[in-house]
């Protein structure tokens, strides 16, 4: 893959990414904070934003979206447990729940 086609592949996700987030938001809040991971102030951003913004914020050189995985258990948790996968689903949402949103320094 050439650094061209890794860019393009960037601003793609990172368009999808906004537009899956913004469409959320518009839909139901609060728990678009909860499954995105941001805080209320990002989500009133990204609400609020024009298709225009959306496009010159995905052309961004960097993912906008990022693992909320700091915990390698809660990874482990969504990809290995094979017992009652609901259950895991479940117990890894409400540790997720616990983690702080991202702040944007």
């Amino acid at each position: 893959m050439t650094p061209n086609d890794m860019m393009a592949e960037i601003r793609d996700a990172n368009l999808s990414y906004l537009m899956l987030a913004q469409q959320m938001i518009r839909a139901d809040k609060a728990t678009a904070i909860f499954r995105l991971g941001i805080a209320k102030e990002i989500a009133d951003l990204i609400e609020g934003l024009n298709n225009a913004q959306i496009l010159k914020l995905a052309g961004s050189n960097m993912m906008l979206a990022r693992f909320r995985f700091e915990d390698s258990s809660i990874l482990c948790m969504l990809t290995n447990y094979n017992k009652e996968r609901s259950l895991a689903q479940s117990h890894a949402a409400i540790l997720m729940a616990g983690q702080k949103v991202e702040e944007i320094a």
